[in-house]
């Protein structure tokens, strides 16, 4: 299970004979998100705000292109600390909308700030974002049996319980499907097609 900055081991077995989940297709940023990113339980508070912050920015837009602009968020952004950017002004609002590295939108800028500061009440409330999130699913991630990527839903009965609670609580740009593309991102749900290599060990996993 990760935490900020940690990045997991490939398998011995990773080559050009590689199966894995079709969506990267021959990318080499987005075949290495896949690999060593996308479903691994993520455990770390900041890392958490990132991949909410990133994708409430893809609203609209491709993961691609928010991958692309990944690094320049972190500089823009302070490096995803939401206490930082909880403390943001109408001065930096308007630096970061003539920030050409990242997405310019200002309402999901100024989202970003808000939800910083929501996250901070998550944190104060239950000791930790991640003691919050994970109980949506129980604790353990879930672990789909998909064999095509056709068959990934866009959202859950889960995704839509965070949604609901998280929008209660003040976050914004946090729907359903953004809330599941979030969850596959940070491991409480694992969609990667059974045949592929990254597939979570058993022993992991919730049932």
């Amino acid at each position: 299970m990760r935490s900020a900055g940690e990045t997991p081991a490939l398998p011995r077995e990773v080559s050009v004979n590689t199966v894995r989940c079709a969506w990267p297709g021959d990318d080499a940023l987005m075949v290495r998100y896949h690999d060593e990113e996308w479903g691994v339980p993520l455990h770390d508070d900041r890392a958490h705000f990132e991949f909410i912050v990133l994708d409430g920015m893809q609203a609209g837009l491709s993961w691609r292109t928010i991958l692309r602009k990944r690094e320049n968020f972190r500089r823009a952004l302070d490096g995803f600390d939401p206490a930082v950017i909880a403390r943001y002004d109408a001065a930096k609002v308007a630096s970061l909308l003539e920030d050409a590295g990242i997405i310019r939108n200002r309402q999901k800028i100024e989202a970003t700030i808000g939800n910083a500061r929501a996250f901070l009440e998550v944190q104060e409330a239950f000791g930790g974002f991640d003691a919050y999130i994970w109980r949506f699913v129980g604790g353990r991630p879930m672990v789909n049996a998909w064999r095509h990527l056709a068959e990934l839903p866009a959202k859950s009965a889960e995704a839509e319980a965070m949604s609901k609670d998280l929008r209660q609580g003040g976050f914004r740009f946090v729907g359903p499907t953004i809330c599941y593309a979030y969850m596959q991102a940070a491991g409480l749900v694992d969609d990667h097609v059974v045949r592929c290599f990254r597939k979570l060990p058993a022993l992991l996993v919730r049932r």
